[in-house]
Order: C-alpha cells, then structure tokens, then sequence
C-alpha cells in the first residue's frame, strides 16, 4: 500500500479514513467516517507495531464515546459535544491538504461541529496534523487545532472535558495492566496528578513481555491555560482541560488555537528526554493553512517563522 520515499507519507482511503505511514509503515489512522458522531485517531502504533490506544473504555459499556485520540467538548452552550448520548455531532466537511516529506507528513482539514437540529454549525475547527519519525521507530504527533464561532461569539463551559483527549491500551493502563502515569512533576498515579497543572503527562507500559512503550502528552506555553491542568485517570485516560478553571469565549473573527504533541515512544518515560522534547516543542515554530485561490488546487501547509 505504501512506497518507502518520500519517508513520511500520507494516503487518503474510503469512508474518509486517513493512513499515515514512515518508510512505508503505516503508524496512524485518521477516521473521520460519518458513522461516527466525531472523527478520531486509531490506531497510533508504538515502536513494536503494537496500539498504543484503544477503542472504548475497558468494562464500561457507556464509555464508548472514548475513541482513542479525538476532540470533543462537554459544554459547548450547554450542549454536551462529548458522550454519545445526544444529537451532537462534530464532521469533516472538507480536507484542504495532504503533504509527503522526508521530515514529517502534514494533514489540514476543517470540522464542524452540530447540535444535531440546526443544520448550520456552531464551530469550525481548523485541525493540523504532523507525523514524524523519532529515533528508535518512535514517532511525534503534532496537533494544531484552531476553534472559532460562526456566530459572533460563543462560550465553551466549564469543564474536565474537553479539548483533547487519549484513551491509551488497555495493557498499559494502571488499572487494567501494569502501566505508570507520570507527570512532568514527577508524581504519579491519579491521586496526584488529578487536576494539577503540569507540562506534560505520560502514560507507559508493558505492551508485551519485555517491552516497555508509551505515550507522552505534551502541552504547549502558547496554550492560553499552559501549564494545563489535567483530567487524568488509572484506568488509562488522559487530557489537558482547557475550561477546568473557567470558560473559554470562542469568537467569529479571531479563532483560538491550541496545541499539543504527543510521543509515542520506547521504555519506560525518561523525565531528562520529556523536558528536552518539551523544551524543542516550546521553541517549534506553528503551523499555517495557505489556500490556493485557484479552483482544484490543493492548500499547503508552512511553518510560520
């Protein structure tokens, strides 16, 4: 399905799926299938090939709304943008560029998000996306998210939930397997980590006998909430809250951005490697959708200087 150059490549499939692939390996799958009531990430492959997420909350059968790496929202007016249970839906309504490089392979598309009566959006979501290798078969995924009303403003409640969100494997869990959580604090496990502001949160585990992977989520210091404070559990989830504290007012002109990064990586978390990783992520320079003005002409995607 996928040739080994360029080394980063990104493949569109049926029923808007998305395959990312490195030196011809496919390590992430963007879904964005109407039959599901908001896009997602899955799967996200480790350095073994094995997932480092998964669909669904291990024993919860109403938790089926955690898929893997995806956005949502619980109080968007009031409306709850995260379960299954109401009308709410968030669709792709069109892809503005997919970009191969020997560096990273790049993905923009554009969300909305509905209330499931008004046939009119209430947000439109600019999403982002860079795969790139790392040593040692690890890979980084960038996600730049920009979020803006189609009204002239609108409030994002308070919450623990929302914007982005990792449910990680059910073996690298602590609850579920053998998995630590760690924070960028040191401390770990859900009683000291719940809630506190920290830089980065990571998740590891044994995904098989004698290999130790994991994910290492990092917040951005352009983020307006940065160090965020997290919604963190032992059962194997984790997110950055960005209204955990207080609402977020999206308005029509001046979209609002956030950005995060994850790393999936080999072994147990190394605290030295996070804050250099965090510290390079700090420094990285965003991301920019340039539309072509011509008809049919694909968008790109530059790094602003």
């Amino acid at each position: 399905m996928f040739s080994s150059k360029p080394r980063c490549q990104i493949v569109p499939l049926p029923d808007r799926e998305v395959a990312f692939a490195v030196d011809g390996v496919e390590r992430l799958r963007w879904n964005a299938s109407k039959s599901a009531p908001r896009p997602f990430f899955y799967p996200l492959l480790g350095p073994s090939g094995l997932p480092l997420t998964r669909m669904g909350h291990p024993g919860a059968s109403n938790h089926d709304h955690h898929r893997s790496v995806w956005f949502a929202h619980h109080r968007v007016l009031g409306i709850d943008f995260w379960s299954d249970q109401t009308t709410a839906r968030i669709e792709q309504r069109k892809w503005h560029a997919y970009i191969d490089g020997d560096q990273e392979a790049l993905m923009a598309v554009e969300l909305a998000w509905y209330d499931g009566h008004d046939p009119q959006p209430l947000i439109l979501q600019d999403l982002v996306v860079s795969l790139a290798p790392a040593s040692n078969d690890e890979i980084f995924l960038e996600i730049q998210t920009s979020l803006r009303s189609t009204s002239e403003s609108l409030e994002l409640g308070v919450t623990n939930f929302g914007l982005l969100a990792v449910r990680v494997a059910k073996k690298i869990s602590a609850v579920f397997g053998n998995g630590v959580l760690t924070g960028s604090s040191g401390r770990q496990g859900e009683q000291d980590l719940f809630g506190q502001p920290l830089e980065w949160v990571d998740y590891s585990g044994e995904v098989k006998d004698d290999c130790i992977e994991g994910i290492t989520y990092f917040d951005h210091p352009s983020n307006s909430t940065f160090p965020s404070k997290w919604h963190v559990r032992d059962d194997g989830w984790m997110g950055a809250s960005i209204c955990r504290d207080k609402p977020v007012l999206l308005r029509q002109e001046v979209p609002v951005t956030w950005r995060y990064l994850l790393h999936a990586h080999s072994g147990k978390v190394d605290h030295r490697r996070a804050k250099s990783i965090a510290d390079m992520f700090a420094q990285r320079a965003p991301l920019e959708i340039m539309n072509d003005p011509r008809p049919h002409y694909e968008a790109t995607v530059r790094r602003v200087d």
